[in-house]
């Protein structure tokens, strides 16, 4: 018989267009007829006659679907050059949108933008319509319940890998878990990610003291092993059975597979924890997740007073403009480079640069056998990170002028002397962690890349505009959290990749036309802003509806708070 929950018992949750054909062309001759066939022309004509018989075409249909994938993906493509002698010359070309031109692009449209500077002053003031949003409000009870929590059934254990917001997202959903399991969670383990290579702990990151005190009336939370528990494991943590839960596993199967476990040995462990809560859960499993991320987790006091102080130095620095200013989380490291198997200026450096990297990182990944690398391909998919450069001229085409703060989020830009010039070009009053503070203030952080991610993402939380370039955790979790501090408005730039790679590889384009389709982004980016969960999406990127109400309902749902018994409704 399973042990008591206090959640419940839910329930159970244009392809382009194809290369032109090589075609010959037929001599005639004065008769009127042509030369005589050779015995190998015939056979070739019997071959053909037989492939488009119906038997032949069905023998050749993977042959041409194969064909036609390799056009599709711009490896077989092939453009007219000339026609001699009735003959058709025709060489290889490149897609549209699969070569990295950007530099060229610069060059044609910078002195449009020159023209353009100081002319567009204060768009900070007005780049979102606020017309037609509705208002949305936070609405998480974190009243007290009218009863304590329930005898514990035993203690919850995961260990928690990956970058910062991995392991921020296995805190909450471990928060939910626990809740769900009326388990006990002990302060959640820092694995030692073999990328991040930060040996950081909780409490360096997160304020554990805070943590604790704001889950206290929904979750029972501990520091350290109780003694009882380690004396039954032998004081050795890793005795605890450690449970292989499958990703995205259902509140229906903690409750049936993982709960009796819990009940019979005391104690469970699963490690790694990460994304083992499915995003389509019961509202109450939801809203312990909303407790968790919104409003239990902050960052550790060290952390936080840096980040404060980077933050007024950009409001500073930002006066002109009624203390606004843009962030841009830019993924142009070089891992990310060499990750994303896509091709820039740098020529055959660059190529040997790239192997090495990913060799480094991903040893053997990229060689193994039937592994293809299609650089122009992925560029064509909008799966290139941006340069410094393409930012700075889709920025400057949406509107934002020279005297625009921009801070930038990263960490080491791969050969960043030469791919910052054009951005700093743009933007003169540019920012990054080791501008706006000192070195002595960083020195504490340095070598912990989950503590200097933190202080990026506070100043990109308090930005008036954010831009994602590359997707990941750091931007899903962002969008999420500044959906839930401004009034359900994300106020995040969300480019268009695929429509970007096509513009900035073409050296041609009119200054007008690609401003008129930058700023069509923009538009859509401020519409998208407000946009509720989809039940296969994550609440940590669309709070609304679970962890925010319309604002009118906000009001009723604060005036009903104190009616209601405990958070679990």
């Amino acid at each position: 018989m399973h042990g008591y929950s206090r959640l419940g018992n839910p329930r159970a949750a244009g392809s382009p267009p194809s290369s032109p054909r090589c075609r010959h062309g037929r001599n005639k001759n004065a008769g009127g007829r042509g030369p005589k066939q050779s015995i190998v022309e015939k056979v070739v004509v019997l071959l053909i006659s037989v492939v488009f018989k119906r038997r032949g075409v069905l023998l050749f249909a993977p042959l041409l679907y194969i064909s036609g994938m390799l056009l599709y993906m711009g490896s077989v493509s092939f453009d007219v050059v000339s026609l001699k002698n009735a003959v058709v010359v025709v060489r290889k070309r490149s897609p549209p949108g699969s070569l990295y031109r950007s530099p060229q692009v610069f060059q044609k449209l910078w002195p449009y933008m020159q023209a353009e500077s100081n002319h567009t002053h204060n768009f900070l003031m007005t780049v979102w319509n606020s017309k037609v949003h509705q208002v949305w409000k936070p609405c998480i009870s974190k009243d007290t319940p009218k009863e304590a929590l329930p005898q514990s059934n035993g203690l919850f254990i995961i260990e928690a890998n990956g970058g910062l917001n991995q392991q921020r997202l296995s805190i909450c959903d471990a928060v939910a878990v626990a809740g769900l399991l009326n388990a006990t969670l002990l302060i959640p383990i820092f694995h030692l990610n073999s990328v991040w290579r930060d040996s950081s702990h909780f409490g360096n990151i997160f304020d554990e003291d805070f943590f604790i005190h704001a889950l206290r009336n929904h979750v029972n939370v501990v520091r350290e092993l109780p003694g009882d528990i380690l004396e039954r494991f032998d004081n050795n943590i890793s005795n605890i059975v450690n449970l292989r839960v499958k990703g995205w596993s259902s509140p229906a199967y903690y409750l049936q597979k993982v709960l009796p476990k819990l009940e019979k040995m005391g104690a469970v462990r699963i490690a790694p924890f990460s994304n083992r809560l499915a995003h389509a859960v019961p509202s109450n499993v939801q809203r312990l997740r909303c407790l968790a991320n919104f409003e239990a987790l902050r960052f550790s006091n060290s952390i936080r007073i840096l980040a404060d102080k980077m933050v007024d130095r950009m409001i500073k620095s930002s006066s002109h403009s009624g203390g606004k200013y843009v962030s841009v989380h830019l993924r142009f490291e070089e891992d990310m480079v060499a990750f994303s198997c896509c091709e820039y200026d740098g020529g055959e450096e660059e190529k040997r640069e790239m192997d090495i990297a990913r060799e480094r990182g991903w040893r053997g990944k990229f060689r193994r056998r039937g592994r293809v690398i299609r650089p122009g391909a992925n560029r064509v998919d909008g799966k290139c990170p941006l340069t410094p450069l393409e930012v700075g001229m889709m920025l400057r085409g949406m509107g934002f002028d020279n005297t625009t703060s921009v801070y930038i989020a990263a960490g080491k830009i791969y050969k960043a002397e030469k791919y910052m010039a054009p951005l700093k070009q743009m933007f003169p009053r540019l920012e990054m962690k080791d501008t706006l503070a000192t070195a002595e203030e960083l020195a504490p952080f340095q070598g912990h890349l989950s503590r200097l991610a933190a202080l990026d993402y506070t100043v990109c939380l308090h930005s008036e505009v954010f831009v994602t370039t590359q997707g990941g955790n750091f931007p899903h979790f962002l969008m999420g959290h500044r959906r839930y501090l401004y009034g359900g408005h994300s106020k995040t730039i969300n480019p268009d990749k695929r429509k970007l790679a096509l513009l900035f590889d073409n050296p041609s384009i009119r200054w007008e036309d690609f401003k008129r389709q930058v700023q069509d982004m923009l538009r859509h980016s401020d519409q998208k802003g407000v946009e509720l969960k989809k039940p296969s999406a994550s609440l940590y990127t669309f709070p609304m509806p679970d962890c925010m109400c319309k604002e009118a309902e906000a009001r009723n749902e604060n005036s009903n708070m104190t009616n209601k018994t405990d958070f679990n409704t």
